[in-house]
Parts: structure tokens; C-alpha cells; sequence
């Protein structure tokens, strides 16, 4: 099982490739020489965010306020520059995980290699999943969700309506009855 550990990266970040409605999603950490980026879906990227914050949060409340832990994200630990490139996926994130390590005062994020299952029961067992494993600070992890959070946000506006991402040319409302509905239409009464 490859394990790429960044324990700390010299950068973490969470970023994206394409426009809205069509994007690819990365997680890409950098240190000592190496780069690493691995896949993910908007969803898992938005889930990460949010559970870090709650972590965070959780850490600070159960410390009384003790703990290093900043509320909100330190401006100089603000990291709003593209993805680095080459953009080489080295695999494609199925489960994450987040712990505090209470002996470093890190939170450690893990994200492990989707694995197809075989297709029959007495296949062999495949090869254990790659992981990337990083170790960051609470200040560099409020920032990471900062990013994340606003990534998450570019994306297509939600049809007023329904809510669902509107595409350039619309989409099927259901608040429509099925009609084609879009960011520049409106709803008329008629006869």
C-alpha cells in the first residue's frame, strides 16, 4: 500500500480544474520535493470542510478554549493560488478520514484509494488502497476549509426555484412541471 505522508506539506490545498458544472475536483499536497494530487467529487471536498470545522470547533470547546485552535482562519496562512502543475492524479479518493493528535496538536487528514471490489466471490484479495496522509496545523486547517468552502461555492448558480445548478442553458425545474427553466427566464401567469 503506497502511503504518501506529508507530515507537515509545505502546501495543502483543495482545488479545481474546468468550469462550472464540469469540474474536476483535487486535494494536492507538496513537501520535500514531491507533489501528490488525488481526485475527489465536489461533495467529498465540501464534507471535508465542513468536519473539519466541527473538529476544530469540537477540540476548542472540549479544551475550554485552551487549545490552539484559532476560530477562524489566520490571514497569513491564506493560500489562494492555483493548483501546482503538473496535474497528474495519483489516484482517486473513495474514504476520508480526520483525527486530532492531541501529542502534536495536528489534525491528520486521510484520504484512501477508491477500490473496486472483483466481480467474483473468489477472486483474490486485491492490493491494499493508496493513502495520503497529511499532518497539519489548526491554523493551516481553517485556512485549508476556508478555500475548500469558497471552491465549493463557485460553482453554477441554483435555479431560484428548486435550487438545483443551473447549466448555461437552464435546466429541467421541477417547481416547472418539467419545463426547461433557467437563470434569465421568469414565471408567467397566463390565460
Amino acid at each position: 500500500m503506497p502511503v504518501f505522508d506529508y507530515d507537515p506539506p509545505e502546501r495543502f490545498v483543495a482545488g479545481a480544474v474546468g468550469q462550472p458544472g464540469s469540474r474536476a475536483f483535487f486535494l494536492q499536497a507538496r513537501g520535500q520535493g514531491r507533489l501528490t494530487t488525488v481526485g475527489l467529487e465536489k461533495f467529498q471536498v465540501a464534507a471535508l470542510a465542513d468536519r473539519l470545522d466541527e473538529l476544530l470547533d469540537e477540540v476548542l470547546r472540549r479544551s475550554g478554549g485552551t487549545a490552539q485552535v484559532p476560530a477562524t482562519a489566520p490571514a497569513a496562512l491564506a493560500d489562494n493560488g492555483p493548483l501546482d502543475v503538473p496535474i497528474s492524479e495519483d489516484f482517486k479518493v473513495g474514504t476520508m478520514a480526520l483525527a486530532w493528535d492531541s501529542d502534536t496538536a495536528q489534525v491528520v487528514i486521510e484520504a484512501q484509494e477508491i477500490v473496486a471490489e472483483g466481480e467474483e466471490p473468489e477472486a483474490p484479495p486485491l492490493a491494499e488502497p493508496a493513502v495520503l496522509r497529511v499532518h497539519i496545523s489548526p491554523g493551516a486547517a481553517r485556512a485549508f476549509t476556508k478555500r475548500a468552502m469558497a471552491l465549493v461555492a463557485a460553482g453554477r448558480p441554483p435555479c431560484p426555484l428548486c435550487g438545483q445548478p443551473l447549466d448555461a442553458e437552464g435546466h429541467i425545474c421541477v417547481r416547472l412541471n418539467g419545463y426547461r427553466g433557467s437563470s434569465a427566464s421568469s414565471v408567467e401567469g397566463g390565460e
